[in-house]
């Protein structure tokens, strides 16, 4: 009887590990991606807009933006939010992704 329990617990171990080992995975995959796609909308902004008047304008409205977590948004922030998707209508980044690419120029 206490093989079958020792049999029966080494059996219970090694699921729960192979388990956490995959959420594991999954869960540094979704971040990785996460992490990528917002590298992307970055280098794609930093790249267009890195001698734009109205974008380099709205740094300081960004970094209180991002520094708030978009409690505060300012008037060239806005601005520069709507000269940004104006131009480059197929850029799908949210506003904290913008913030952080008008800081990065």
């Amino acid at each position: 009887m206490t093989s079958i329990r020792l049999l029966s617990a080494a059996a219970l171990l090694t699921l729960a590990t192979s388990a956490s080992a995959t959420s594991f995975v999954v869960t540094t995959d979704a971040v990785v991606n996460a992490v990528a796609a917002t590298s992307d909308a970055t280098s794609d902004v930093t790249s267009s807009f890195d001698d734009d008047k109205i974008v380099l304008a709205a740094r300081d409205d960004a970094a209180s933006f991002v520094a708030s977590a978009g409690d505060i948004r300012g008037a060239q922030l806005e601005a520069a939010f709507k000269h940004i998707r104006n131009l480059q209508p197929q850029l799908a980044a949210s506003d904290l992704q913008l913030a952080q690419a008008i800081l990065a120029l």
